[in-house]
């Protein structure tokens, strides 16, 4: 973008004069004559992939778009009377940055010698001084463009794939001749075409990488996504996060570590847990009983835990905090609020943001200044500067006087670390394959660790390589190469028209007089408690200024948010139970697939594979329902409309108690003063012999009633969501039970109905305990 005077028409004339069919890409240049108007342009217009910006840009726009100007205004208020207008394009810079950091960003200016000299210019990719080679500039763009487009591990497949090969390497199916040659298989290159299979091997040679140890174009590709995600290293996984959450807490944790834990994260955390043999501290999350959900740990219930740690003497052991950021259901968090407060009382802990329904949230604003990695690079900018330790003086007067055991009132504070002691390690793992164009299990983890090298590194490469098969696929590893591509590209565009259509649907179904009488979208008010939202943000129904508004300081400063692209459809007033509806109605009837159910909700998650279209046709789906719902109810018997009645009722006020986590037994802590457990020694007690008994739900309820106490040989994790309600060790509660026995899902890993639940005999404990003793 250019400032439209005479001198950005003859730049835009002399870009245009030297474009040439033989160009990799073709553009156009848009003009404007402001600040403002850039910044908007940048704002509304995806297709916008770098910008070229004068230093003497005037500031305002002669026709202000409404929600925008008050930016504007503050900025022009903040200028001084004779403010010098080359900072405007700097300024200019620094907000598209913030607002799109994948864009590349190019500066022209006349003052060659102020431009060198003057700090904040930097932020530029490059700086040219004023018309002198336009073909500079020409080939400048293109070849920015060029290194977002540039997939290296997919070009390198491309080139294997057009060699002749004679294949005497494993895989009889590479170069796909035992397909291509067969009477009876053939019809899988019919499906799936040549290329797959030209492009298939085991071999690492011939212009390709090693996952294993990568030094080509696979460590390109792992390198141009901690560009894309803002990572220090990022690193390729083709098993899924539940592999690269092994991974990493394996890399991080060993025996006699702490990590404090959300229970309802992913199950491959647990199990990672038990690999490496650290203690698990289960966090419990705030409960939506209404709504059989789960949200998300508030902050009070982690600084209350590391409290009551370091009043126990082991705060030296906690090393970790794994959170899922965001939830299944959408529940974002505050992660630099989380971060800040956390550092302060344990300046060396180390935060594993278990993102895999996150990984398209690099592309957007908002979202992506609640992400591991963005949070980490803006805290480490922060806490190395002079004005943060002017705060943190301030912050230690304030508190000074308070008595450090005095819990709560430190518990009421917004704590502050201190800068000399601080240290910023922060992991992410995104399942890419969920939000973005990857194929099936193609899944990163991303690095911000000041630590590192020095710390991890070696413990890393050691995990991954523990983990990782030897034999990865080619394609989702070159999947992500393209989606990384994708986001750098058209994230923005394609995320944005995304929340778009989410937002839409919401407000849809609140205002459609027919869909509204049977079902609603639950919004911030319903899955984030008040308590958690300061700004008072409550629904994203409501398009006024007024309401965008209170989403920005949502966004800005609450605990949590609720991510509108996670929308969750309450079935109450239908009288569908979430699994009937998902699997009878919506599945087998209309042909639309939703992933999670809870027993009165289903879960529609909107991705950039979601189109107008398919939009289109939930609505109309969700239409015909209501209208058969409507039929039913007015031609209904006296007795049928009764027991309509009552199964809405069950749906609203019979349903289960959300379990917290109930505790370690005694016999699997090695601390009774701390609820954390030694689930690794749970775990494989369980496969020793004669350790166990089974029994079934009922009984179980019945004995306990009685005063017996049942232990958990193993995990027991429902699908979906995929988080255990039983781990090794741990007590049984009739909360737990009551829960089990009224869950809707299919798949209950860990437990067999027809056996029971498989709890360790008395005996078994006995003999851990005396052992221990």
């Amino acid at each position: 973008m250019e400032r439209a005077s005479g001198v950005a028409h003859n730049v835009r004339a002399a870009l245009h004069a030297l474009r040439s069919e033989s160009d990799d890409f073709v553009f156009e240049v848009l003009l404007v004559d402001n600040v403002e108007d850039a910044a908007v342009a940048v704002m509304v217009n995806g297709e916008i992939n770098a910008c070229i910006i004068r230093d003497d840009l005037p500031l305002r726009s002669d026709d202000p778009v409404p929600g925008y100007a008050e930016y504007f205004d503050e900025l022009e208020a903040a200028e001084t009377g004779a403010a010098d207008s080359t900072a405007r394009g700097i300024e200019l810079a620094r907000l598209i940055q913030e607002v799109r950091p994948h864009l590349n960003l190019y500066a022209i200016t006349d003052q060659a010698g102020r431009a060198i000299g003057t700090s904040g210019y930097e932020i530029f990719d490059r700086t040219f001084f004023g018309l002198d080679d336009p073909m500079e500039i020409f080939v400048t763009v293109l070849n920015g463009v060029r290194e977002r487009y540039t997939t290296p591990l997919l070009d390198s497949l491309k080139k294997y794939a057009r060699r002749p090969i004679g294949n005497f390497h494993a895989l009889p199916i590479a170069r796909g001749n035992s397909i291509f040659n067969s009477r009876w298989i053939e019809d899988m290159e019919e499906f799936y075409g040549r290329n797959i299979f030209m492009a298939e091997t085991s071999s690492t040679s011939g212009g390709l990488d090693s996952l294993l140890s990568p030094t080509g174009a696979i460590k390109e590709s792992m390198d141009a996504a901690s560009r894309a995600w803002g990572s220090m290293h990022t690193f390729f996984s083709t098993n899924g996060t539940s592999t690269s959450n092994k991974i990493v807490v394996q890399a991080l944790t060993q025996p006699g570590d702490i990590v404090l834990i959300d229970r309802n994260c992913h199950k491959s955390h647990h199990y990672g847990l038990v690999l490496g043999g650290a203690s698990p501290l289960y966090l419990d999350a705030y409960p939506l009983k209404e709504y059989s959900i789960y949200g998300a740990v508030p902050l009070r219930t982690i600084k209350k835990t590391l409290f009551d740690l370091r009043c126990a003497g082991e705060l030296d052991r906690v090393k970790m905090v794994l959170l899922t950021n965001c939830t299944f259901d959408g529940v974002n968090y505050n992660v630099g609020q989380f971060m800040e407060e956390i550092l302060a009382i344990k300046p060396d802990m180390v935060f594993l943001w278990d993102e895999a329904w996150f990984a398209f949230s690099a592309a957007m604003p908002l979202v992506r200044d609640r992400t591991a990695m963005y949070t980490a690079q803006r805290l480490e900018k922060r806490f190395a500067s002079e004005d943060y330790r002017e705060e943190y003086a301030a912050f230690l007067e304030r508190m000074e006087g308070l008595d450090p055991d005095e819990e709560a009132r430190w518990l009421d504070h917004r704590l502050m670390p201190d800068p000399d002691r601080v240290r910023i390690r922060a992991y992410s793992t995104q399942s890419t394959h969920k939000s973005l164009s990857a194929l099936r299990q193609g899944s990163m983890m991303h690095v911000y660790d000041q630590d590192f090298e020095r710390l991890v590194a070696d413990n890393f490469t050691e995990a991954f390589l523990t983990h990782t098969s030897t034999s990865p696929n080619y394609q989702i590893i070159a999947s992500l190469d393209l989606a990384r591509r994708q986001l750098e590209l058209e994230g923005y565009a394609m995320v944005s028209e995304t929340y778009e259509m989410a937002l839409t649907f919401r407000k849809t179904v609140a205002t459609d007089s027919l869909l509204s009488r049977y079902f609603s979208v639950l919004g911030p008010s319903e899955l984030v408690p008040a308590a958690y939202r300061e700004s008072g943000f409550a629904t994203y129904d409501d398009w006024s200024a007024e309401n965008y508004t209170r989403a920005l300081r949502a966004y800005e400063g609450d605990e949590f948010v609720l991510d509108a692209t996670r929308v969750t459809l309450y079935l109450a007033d239908s009288g569908f139970n979430g699994a009937e509806f998902r699997d009878d109605i919506l599945m087998d009837q209309h042909g639309i697939q939703v992933n999670k159910t809870s027993i009165n909700t289903v879960l529609f998650i909107f991705t950039i594979g979601v189109t107008w279209s398919s939009l289109s046709a939930l609505l109309e789906a969700l239409r015909r329902i209501a209208t058969e719902l409507d039929t039913g109810f007015a031609t209904a018997s006296d007795a049928d409309r009764r027991m309509r009645e009552r199964r809405m009722a069950a749906l609203k006020d019979d349903l289960p108690h959300l379990p917290d986590f109930s505790e370690f037994h005694q016999a699997f802590r090695d601390n009774p003063a701390t609820p954390n457990g030694n689930m690794r020694s749970a775990y494989f007690l369980n496969y020793g012999e004669g350790v166990r008994d089974y029994v079934l739900l009922d009984e179980a309820r019945e004995r306990m009633a009685a005063g017996e106490v049942f232990v958990s040989t193993n995990f027991v994790v429902p699908y979906p969501p995929g988080f255990p309600v039983l781990v090794p060790g741990q007590v049984v509660s009739d909360e737990i039970l009551e829960f089990m026995q009224k869950l809707d899902v299919d798949e209950i890993h860990g437990y067999r109905a027809a056996v029971g639940l498989s709890v360790f005999t008395a005996d078994a404990l006995h003999n851990v305990g005396s052992a221990a003793s």
